[in-house]
C-alpha cells in the first residue's frame, strides 16, 4: 500500500481562475487542494459578476487565443454537463461593424485561419436577419456560430461545488495578507492561520498587485461598468432570436448578451474611467451623466430599447500591457500566477485554470505560451509603458 503524501496546493483567490483551478486540481488523486477567498463564495466584487459574459471564438484580439477558445468550449461543456446546470448558451455572437475597421478584418482573419463555423452577411442581409439593430450603412457582420453567453456566476458556483465533492477545502472571508517562499515549501499567511503548502496558486485578479511588488508595477486597474435595459418587446431579445453581439463605431463599443432574465437585455458600452492602481480607487456606481450617455448608445444601436438602464453595476480588472494574461511560474517551481485577465478573459477561464493547476501540481511549465511569462511582460512594459486606458 502506498504510503506517498498528497502535494498540498492552496489556491489564494476563489475568482474565475481559481475556482477553475480548484476544479480542474481536484480530480488529481495526488494533491490536496486548499481555497482562500477574501470575500463569501461567488461574491459580488469579482471580475466575473454581473450574470453573464460574452464567449466567441471569432476572436478580433488575434489567432493567439483561437486555440485557447477552443479548448475552453470543451470545459465549459464538461462543466454544465458535471454540475447539471444550464450555463453556457450557444447562440452565436454576432459582431457588427464597418468592413475595413481592424476589429473586423482580424475577427475575419481568424475565421478563415481556424476553419470557424460562422456566417457573413453584407448591410441589407444584417438588417432583414436581425432587425433589433440598428444598422448603418456599410455595416456588415459575422456571426460566430461556437459564440453566445456564460451565466459567470453560476459557472464559478459550479467549479466550486464540483471541486468540494471531489475533497477540496474552501476557505471563505479568509483574507491572505502575504505568500512567503521557505525552504521546501510556501506559507500562505491569513489573520487566523499561516498554511504551509507545497505549491501555491496566486489567482486573486485584481488584488494581485497587494502580494507582489513585480504584479504592482505591471498590472493597472481597469474600472468596467455593466448596463441592462428594457425592450419594448422582450420576445425580440430572447436567446433563439438574439444572439450575443459586439458593435463596434467610431470609439464606442457597445456588447451584450440576450435576455437571460425574461425582461431585461444586457447591452454595455467600453470603459471611459482612467485606470487605477488599487481596488479601493475604483469607483462603485456610474454617476448619473454616465448613465444618460451610456442609454443614449443603447438607443442608437438598439431602438426598441428604453433609454433608462434599469440595472447597473460597476467592477474592474487587471490590465497588462497588451491585453495578454500574465500566466507565471516562480524558479522554485513552487509559486503560479494567473492574472492580468485584461477585461476579456473569463472565456478561457477553464484552460487557464487547467494551465494554474498543471503549474502547481508539476512545477513544470508545459506547454504554457512564454508569451505570458512575467519576465515577458516586464519586458514589454519596459518598452511601451503601463496600460493606460482606453481597451474594452
Amino acid at each position: 500500500m502506498s504510503t506517498t503524501a498528497k502535494k498540498r496546493i492552496v489556491i489564494v483567490g476563489l475568482g474565475a481562475v481559481g475556482a477553475m483551478a480548484a476544479w480542474r486540481l481536484s480530480d488529481r488523486p495526488d494533491v490536496e487542494v486548499i481555497g482562500v477567498e477574501q470575500y463569501g463564495r461567488v461574491h459580488e466584487h469579482g471580475s466575473y459578476a454581473g450574470e453573464s459574459r460574452v464567449f466567441r471564438t471569432a476572436y478580433h484580439e488575434g489567432g493567439r487565443y483561437v486555440p485557447m477558445l477552443q479548448e475552453s468550449r470543451q470545459l465549459w461543456r464538461e462543466l454544465e454537463s458535471a454540475s447539471g446546470r444550464e450555463l453556457y448558451l450557444e447562440v452565436g455572437a454576432l459582431s457588427i461593424a464597418q468592413a475595413d475597421r481592424i476589429e473586423m478584418r482580424t475577427t475575419l482573419d481568424t475565421v478563415r485561419e481556424y476553419s470557424l463555423p460562422h456566417t457573413l452577411y453584407d448591410t441589407d442581409e444584417l438588417r432583414r436577419a436581425y432587425p433589433q439593430h440598428a444598422v448603418h450603412d456599410g455595416d456588415v457582420g459575422v456571426l460566430d456560430h461556437h459564440g453566445g453567453g456564460i451565466r459567470s456566476e453560476v459557472a464559478l458556483l459550479s467549479a466550486l461545488e464540483l471541486a468540494e465533492r471531489a475533497g477540496a477545502e474552501l476557505r471563505f472571508n479568509s483574507p491572505v495578507l502575504a505568500i512567503e517562499e521557505e525552504p521546501g515549501g510556501v506559507v500562505v499567511r491569513t489573520p487566523a492561520e499561516a498554511i504551509r503548502a507545497d505549491a501555491v496558486i496566486v489567482a486573486s485578479g485584481s488584488w494581485s498587485t497587494r502580494l507582489d511588488t513585480r504584479l504592482h508595477d505591471l498590472l493597472r486597474l481597469q474600472v468596467l461598468g455593466l448596463t441592462w435595459f428594457l425592450p419594448q418587446r422582450i420576445d425580440a431579445f430572447l436567446p433563439e432570436r438574439f444572439p450575443a453581439f459586439l458593435r463596434d463605431v467610431g470609439p464606442v463599443h457597445f456588447f451584450g448578451v440576450p435576455t437571460l432574465d425574461g425582461y431585461s437585455v444586457k447591452a454595455c458600452s467600453n470603459p471611459t474611467w482612467p485606470v487605477a492602481r488599487d481596488v479601493s480607487e475604483v469607483p462603485t456606481a456610474y454617476t448619473r451623466a454616465e448613465l444618460v450617455k451610456i442609454g443614449q448608445q443603447a438607443q442608437e444601436f438598439f431602438p426598441a430599447l428604453n433609454p433608462e438602464p434599469v440595472r447597473s453595476s460597476v467592477h474592474h480588472c487587471a490590465y497588462t500591457p497588451d491585453r495578454t494574461p500574465v500566466v507565471d511560474l516562480s524558479d522554485s517551481g513552487r509559486v503560479a500566477i494567473v492574472t492580468g485577465l485584461s477585461g476579456h478573459g473569463f472565456k478561457f477561464a477553464p484552460v487557464l485554470g487547467e494551465w494554474a493547476a498543471h503549474l502547481a501540481a508539476t512545477g513544470e511549465r508545459g506547454d504554457v505560451d512564454e508569451h505570458f511569462a512575467l519576465a515577458a511582460h516586464l519586458e514589454r512594459l519596459e518598452q511601451r509603458g503601463a496600460y493606460g486606458g482606453g481597451g474594452h
